[in-house]
């Protein structure tokens, strides 16, 4: 046992092991309501568009956590307020204007880093450094979970009204924008809090495949918050320690672990699997039905 309790005798293990815990918790249970109201597509591009704000924060304020935090905010509303922009004033679909200002916005970043009058590595920020987490990271991560976590138990009824059933919700009286707009920015917010942890390329990883694997075992919507929550927190420290045994970075070793999970969930799950759903013997009517159609 001492070869897994040895990572945790240092210090900076000890503190990546609290990030990981905060940033799967919470990517892990926002992932649900992303996956459900089929977000990835702008929380990809909003993960990729963090990095102009990020290269301009290091530029003008050093690398605070709250210059970042801000500087990477900035960036993604810009993203996501643009393409609705473009999209209303112009024949350019929401999608494809979103897509193109996030490329946009990446070559900016990346060009940008090279300003940066700190020492900072491109690949730092585009594939995390949670050995690097510090105390003011995170106070960070833990203020934007206890937000994230608030907000979401709170309007969780009426955010699923409005992902469900928008126009419902408009005629009970629900701000179906102004949820949406909250949605939106927790998931900036949680974005930010995973920088750390997997960088800007990977945190999409860490926000949907919890979430997706539960969504493959599970038709009940609480087991998906929860559940994604669970899994996202254990393969987060799993990646953690998978990193420190295999001398790899973190980043990839949290979403390898968490894509193993999709992966095993997407072939053997007893409902939805394709394997499972191959060999599932089908039931007598179906037999019936089938010996019928053929005569």
């Amino acid at each position: 046992m001492n070869w897994i309790l040895e990572p945790f005798e240092y210090d900076f293990m000890r503190r990546a092991l609290l990030a990981c815990v905060l940033v799967g918790f919470t990517n892990g249970f926002l992932g649900a309501f992303v996956v459900i109201r089929r977000l990835a597509l702008m929380a990809d591009a909003l993960s990729h568009s963090l990095l102009p704000g990020l290269a301009l924060a290091a530029i003008l304020i050093g690398l605070s956590p709250l210059g970042l935090l801000f500087g990477g905010l900035l960036a993604a509303v810009f993203v996501a307020l643009g393409g609705h922009l473009i999209s209303r004033s112009s024949r350019v679909k929401e999608e494809t204007a979103i897509a193109a200002l996030y490329i946009i916005a990446f070559a900016i970043g990346i060009a940008l880093i090279k300003y940066a009058g700190v020492k900072v590595s491109l690949d730092h920020f585009l594939f995390g450094n949670i050995l690097g987490v510090g105390d003011s990271d995170l106070w960070t991560s833990y203020a934007i979970t206890c937000v994230a976590m608030l907000l979401l138990v709170a309007f969780q009824r009426p955010l699923l009204l409005t992902i469900f059933e928008a126009s419902v919700a408009k005629t009970q009286g629900v701000p179906v924008g102004m949820l949406l707009g909250m949605l939106i920015l927790l998931i900036v917010l949680a974005m930010v809090s995973s920088l750390q942890a997997v960088g800007v390329l990977l945190s999409l990883g860490l926000l949907i495949l919890p979430a997706a694997t539960i969504y493959l075992l599970s038709d009940s919507f609480d087991v998906m918050l929860w559940g994604g929550a669970a899994l996202g927190t254990f393969g987060a420290v799993v990646g953690l320690l998978v990193s420190f045994w295999a001398n790899i970075p973190s980043g990839p070793a949290i979403v390898l672990i968490l894509g193993l999970f999709f992966l095993l969930a997407y072939l053997f799950s007893p409902r939805y699997g394709i394997i499972s759903r191959h060999f599932k013997r089908r039931h007598l009517h179906e037999e019936s039905l089938e010996r019928w159609e053929k005569k």
